[in-house]
This record gives C-alpha cells, structure tokens and sequence, in this order.
C-alpha cells in the first residue's frame, strides 16, 4: 500500500473516557460488570455501535434513561476521523483516517462482482523494512488500538451500507488486514478487533472472510491459533531464501521452512481441516517472476493446502 500523505497539524486530544467501540464482548461484560449491570449490556451496546453504527447513548432506547446517561458521563463511542475520501473510476475508494495524536493511515475499499472486500490497517507505519512496500520506508510509529483498527470498519459501513441494509447486503462481505503495519506484531489489538468482525453482534463475517496477512513473525503465529480462527494469508514474495532475505529482511529471522511449518500448524488447530492458506506473490520484473522462480514456488509450495494470489 503507498503511503498516505501527511496529515495537517490539527489534533483532537482524545478525553478521559472508556472508548465503547474498541471492547469486545468480555471487555464490555466485565465494564458493565464493574458498574452493577448485568452482562446482557455488553451485546446490547455491540449491537448499537457496531450493528446500527449509533455514536449517541441517548438514541440507545432499550437502555434505562439512567444508564444512559451514566454512560455519557463515563464513556464514548468514537471512531477515528476522516481526513478524506477518494473515489476511483473502477469504485475502488481510499480513506485517509486521523488516528488518535494526529498520525494518518488508510483504508481501502476494492469492489468486485458479489463482493466488496475493505482493506485495512493495523500499524502507523511499520518496521520490517520489505524493500517492495512503501509503507516500511516511513518507518515504525505505533500500534493502533483496537478502536482504530475496527473504526476503518465502522467507517466504510456507515459510508457505503444503507442503515436498515441485512448484513448479506452489506457492501463490505470481506476484511483483509493488508494495509499499513504487520498485524501480528500488534497482536492482542488485532485478535481483538478481527474477532469484533467476526461476532453475531457486531459484523457478523464468516471466519473465511476476515483475513489476516503476515510477513512471517512465527511466535506470533504459533499463537494465533489458540485465540481465533480467521483466513491466514503468508506474505512469501519468493521462492527461496536467498531471494526473500533480500525482499522480506524478517526471513533472515524466520526462514520460509520455519515460516511454512507455523503456518501448518496454523491449520491443524482450526475446525475445518479443508481451509487453504494464501500465499501472497507480488511478481516483480526480473527479480522474482522467472521460470526458475515458478518451478521452485510448485516444489516448494507441494505439501502445503494453499492458494497463490
């Protein structure tokens, strides 16, 4: 993804308030917990923010007027701020988001037929450093928080989805964590949000349409398993070490044997033993798109359930 253009200097302070939109169901049982409600609270907000795309406790009117206001007192639903819209020819959209402290990054929504799929950040910025990606040239920031990285959902829901729309009307049918950052090494916010996508009271999108993208960070991926069961896709680029040293700097860390061999495991932990990894191959002109490169991606690739995008 190309890197955003930088923001203007003006910056909200965010407040003292419990952001509503970046807790998941047991963070919002245990918050509600804390104030003496009982947890059936936690799918009634889920529904609200996430469902109706409601900002506004007052217009939450299966709650009591009491909570109602208690919560404006002690909590916020906000989402990231739109800094602007770009609309292509194709209907591909770009967002240029405001995160918390003033720092840009970018949505992206890619319609095609029966299927609108929203590409979506999970750093500023990133520092693995892939000499094909322009974002790793801009250095490391920060991790966004759970709120950010589910905000790029909500926003792209409330822009392009009717409000009354059934959720398999919904213009957004798939997620992909593609966009700025590595996800797994921004891991707890990540597993957060993709299990908020994921949820029957939030977006409700099968587990085969939230997809995580990874250069290969192994620890993570070993634990990835334990705690949800989204699509896995492996950023590999290369069909041999040598090559993929040079293109993904972490592969020097974790080679692609050792990379291929968590991704397996990936897969036995999940249900459905038919789920396929995606293997990610951005062809580069005489650098990685030569016969031999084929040959070596089939062998390599031979004994691995995958699909190559």
């Amino acid at each position: 993804m190309k890197t955003p253009p930088a923001c203007d200097s003006a910056v909200s302070t965010p407040g003292l308030k419990t952001n509503l939109l970046g807790l998941g169901e047991q963070k919002l049982i245990d918050f509600f917990e804390n104030l003496g409600e009982r947890k059936f609270r936690a799918a009634q907000i889920m529904k609200w923010v996430h469902v109706r795309g409601v900002t506004d406790f007052a217009q939450m009117t299966d709650l009591s007027k009491s909570l109602r206001e208690r919560l404006a007192s002690i909590a916020e639903v906000r989402p990231p701020e739109v800094v602007s819209r770009s609309d292509s020819e194709d209907g591909t959209i770009k967002w240029l988001i405001r995160t918390d402290g003033g720092s840009c990054i970018e949505a992206v929504f890619i319609p095609e037929n029966g299927r609108g799929t929203l590409c979506v950040s999970s750093q500023i910025g990133c520092s693995l450093d892939c000499s094909f990606c322009a974002t790793g040239k801009q250095g490391f920031n920060r991790d966004l928080n759970t709120a950010e990285i589910i905000g790029q959902v909500w926003i792209a829901l409330r822009e392009l989805t009717l409000p009354e729309a059934a959720p398999n009307n919904r213009a957004v049918t798939n997620v992909v964590l593609m966009g700025m950052g590595e996800p797994l090494l921004n891991f707890d916010n990540v597993v957060e949000a993709v299990n908020l996508m994921m949820h029957d009271c939030a977006y409700g999108l099968s587990k085969r349409r939230v997809t995580l993208s990874t250069a290969g960070v192994v620890p993570a991926l070993d634990k990835l398993g334990d705690v949800t069961d989204v699509s896995l896709a492996i950023s590999l680029h290369a069909p041999n070490d040598e090559l993929r040293d040079q293109l993904v700097p972490l592969n020097r860390k974790y080679p692609i044997a050792v990379l291929l061999d968590s991704a397996r495991r990936y897969l036995q932990k999940l249900p459905d033993q038919r789920r396929k990894i995606t293997i990610e191959y951005t062809l580069i002109d005489q650098v990685n798109d030569r016969q031999v490169h084929a040959r070596q991606l089939a062998e390599l690739l031979g004994n691995t359930p995958c699909k190559i995008n």
